[in-house]
């Protein structure tokens, strides 16, 4: 029996276009090119961000309108983990993103840990439009999180638009873990 993982992104594909699913996620007869201009341009957003935020390496020229939200994200207190993926359980225990029992998978752009305040930052970077946000996949990171690190109560997330200068935010507490994961039991 073939083993079932899910993520954010397969999860909104279905809701889109279940067609489009079955042929990426299913059959994998196609696969989506990442030569794509805006698939090319995103990672190398996302990458001048985490070397920016993480290692101090100065943004190139074309991206030095990102440095202001950067510079806020920078001066956050706590530890700063860019890039981190994360797996759950089918129970919603933690797990390694591509151990035999994951279940779900998700990576956050930026978490921040400030376990002396028993808080967390979780950014996920975009650089399409804020028109068409959704903030359940901020839910679900925070679940993780929340499982991943059980001393953190409360989670500050947003989704932060570099180029249109918005940031969608939400807060998470854990003690409704669960009413967070009703939607997507």
């Amino acid at each position: 029996m073939a083993k079932y993982t899910w993520s954010y992104s397969s999860i909104t594909t279905f809701e889109k276009c279940p067609k489009q699913y079955y042929h990426l996620y299913v059959a994998k007869d196609i696969k989506q090119d990442p030569n794509q201009k805006h698939f090319l341009y995103g990672n190398e957003v996302h990458k001048a961000a985490e070397e920016y935020v993480r290692d101090g390496v100065p943004l190139p020229a074309k991206f030095s309108e990102f440095q202001t939200p950067l510079d806020m994200l920078k001066r956050i207190p706590g530890e700063k983990q860019c890039e981190l993926k994360l797996g759950l359980t089918k129970d919603l225990e933690p797990c390694e993103f591509f151990g035999d029992n994951v279940w779900w998978r998700g990576a956050i752009d930026l978490l921040i840990l400030d376990k002396e305040n028993k808080t967390a930052t979780i950014i996920d970077y975009k650089t399409g439009k804020s028109q068409y946000a959704d903030t359940r996949q901020l839910g679900l990171l925070s679940i993780a999180v929340f499982k991943k690190f059980p001393e953190i109560e409360k989670i500050k997330a947003g989704l932060m638009f570099l180029v249109s200068k918005e940031i969608i935010k939400e807060e998470y507490n854990n003690t409704r873990i669960d009413e967070m994961y009703t939607e997507w039991d």
